[in-house]
């Protein structure tokens, strides 16, 4: 079972690292959202704003910790908002393309779940 987690972890830390670096590096294209869709109206505010800078650099430095296996509560704790975020976007806003988002939720959760004891220091009274 350790190996599900460490997996989950790798392939985790991959799709993060990939999406992050794409941000700067733009080897994989990322169709607009059409013209006047809430998608649209939401990716550029977060562009404009340089808010999305910030998730991207925040997802790169937590690709980097899950890939190297140390500090992997660190950079779940930094995840864990963007991943609720991405789900939420595809689910509510974008309204399709919803398998990669669930893929990343599921391997969060399934890293979170290795992290056991994580998770009894985050529910400890």
């Amino acid at each position: 079972m350790k190996h599900v987690f460490t997996a989950a972890r790798i392939l985790l830390g991959i799709i993060f690292l990939v999406f992050s670096a794409n941000y700067w590096l733009h080897f994989i294209p990322i169709p607009p959202a059409a013209e006047g869709s809430p998608a649209a109206g939401f990716m550029g505010a977060i562009y404009g704003s340089g808010f999305l800078t910030l998730v991207k650099v925040l997802e790169l430095v937590a690709a980097v910790l899950l890939l190297s296996g140390r500090y992997i509560n660190l950079a779940l704790t930094l995840l864990g908002p963007i991943v609720v975020n991405i789900l939420l976007f595809h689910v509510m806003i974008k309204q399709s393309d919803h398998a990669l988002s669930v893929v990343i939720a599921i391997l969060a959760l399934v890293v979170l779940i290795g992290q056991r004891n994580y998770l009894k220091t985050i529910f400890a009274k």
